[in-house]
């Protein structure tokens, strides 16, 4: 794959910030927007606007096969068996607060153990943290290895009997660590507990086979791979989301109502009560059309390449540590770091000065900083559009900033 070329349809990459030529190294946070996705919304907006499964009439049914169509793509993306199997969402986090309100409550109860581990976004840690105080159930943490990653043999020895639900990031958002789901997963099963993989660092840049992985649940966002954001997906094997209970009720997920009682509409559609976010997932069946034209593993060796750049470039300056896996086929496609005696805060306004987006601060992640003994840091991140010559650009900023305050202090 060819990113000089990628970049160019990327609309919002063409342009200058204070004077330099943009270089964006925050899609962690949120990736850019290929012109094909804006196309989709923006079409659908112009031309399709109506609300689905409601109307017979052109629109309403153009909007139904867009939004019902981007679900299809959404399966065979993630190798879903099913296409109930796969419930539109606002993102991860609520994807991850719907698992653990629904499938939590009615499966956890006092005296159970919820394993997660210590670089767990926040979404993924507070909503077990909270299910885990109602319950009176106990919350594990996975020891982790000096460079972020988690021995299955410390997993093992975490999960136990009496382990209910374990919940572990595909890809940390931090240090970049690729954890072994598959292998986790299997841990989880044999002491008959579930495993929920969050999946929003993970789904974007490498293919994700929900049945290989044997994972059940998965979640996801739109808006970090090249989609729209307010989208995102819970996946769930048949069975549980069979049992599951809705946690939001109105209109649209309903079968029938009665003044006293109400009964629920089969898979997927009970779990998305009111309007759905129609324009997003038309735009995130957009977005993974363009992912897939690409490729996930051309992206994926893609970023692999640029991160062992990216760890080589950044050892050659003085005073900079890195965290994370030091073996680069051991992480993804970012580097989180820190300046000595340089805040976050100021290496991220020194390089916005550049031209250079990068992310600074706990990353929703401060029991890891904690873990790390650090207050905050310094994160760039990358995607499909970004080159090696980003990352020179991102060294280059780096040893500025570090001059700049070597005369400062």
């Amino acid at each position: 794959m060819n990113a000089n070329e990628i970049r160019k349809l990327f609309p919002i990459l063409d342009q200058e910030v204070n004077g330099h030529p943009l270089v964006y190294l925050d899609s962690a946070a949120t990736s850019q927007k290929p012109l094909s996705v804006i196309e989709a919304v923006n079409q659908y907006y112009r031309l399709d606007n109506s609300n689905v499964h409601r109307g017979v009439h052109t629109l309403g049914t153009r909007a139904t096969d867009k939004y019902e169509g981007a679900r299809d793509k959404v399966r065979k993306f993630i190798n879903a068996s099913s296409r109930e199997e796969i419930v539109f969402t606002r993102g991860t986090t609520a994807s991850l607060n719907m698992i653990a309100s629904s499938f939590g409550n009615d499966n956890v109860k006092e005296g159970d153990e919820i394993v997660i581990s210590y670089m767990e976004h926040h979404s993924n840690l507070i909503p077990w943290q909270q299910l885990a105080k109602r319950k009176g159930a106990t919350l594990k943490y996975v020891p982790m290895q000096e460079d972020g990653t988690i021995l299955l043999d410390d997993m093992r020895r975490t999960v136990t009997d009496q382990t209910k639900i374990v919940a572990i990031a595909l890809v940390s958002n931090v240090l970049g660590t690729m954890n072994p789901i598959k292998e986790i997963a299997k841990i989880a099963h044999e002491h008959h507990a579930y495993m929920v993989v969050d999946g929003a660092q993970g789904a974007p840049h490498m293919k994700v086979d929900v049945q290989d992985l044997d994972c059940d649940f998965l979640a996801f966002s739109g808006h970090k791979m090249c989609g729209p954001t307010g989208i995102g997906v819970m996946y769930g094997k048949k069975q549980l989301l069979e049992e599951m209970e809705p946690v939001e009720f109105g209109g649209e997920m309903i079968d029938f109502v009665d003044l006293y009682d109400s009964t629920w509409k089969e898979l997927p559609w009970k779990f998305e009560g009111g309007t759905p976010i129609i324009a997003g997932a038309i735009g995130l069946g957009a977005a993974i059309d363009f992912l897939e034209e690409i490729g996930l593993e051309n992206i994926t060796k893609h970023e692999h390449a640029l991160a062992e750049y990216a760890l080589n470039r950044l050892s050659e300056i003085d005073g900079l540590t890195v965290y994370g896996p030091k073996d680069p086929t051991k992480r993804a496609g970012l580097v989180t770091f820190n300046l000595e005696d340089v805040h976050p805060h100021d290496v991220a306004t020194v390089l916005d000065a550049e031209g250079i987006a990068v992310r600074a601060g706990h990353h929703c992640a401060q029991p890891l900083m904690k873990w790390l003994n650090v207050s905050a840091t310094a994160r760039a991140s990358f995607y499909l559009y970004n080159t090696e010559e980003d990352i020179d650009r991102l060294a280059r900023g780096l040893v500025k900033t570090k001059e700049y305050f070597s005369d400062v202090l």
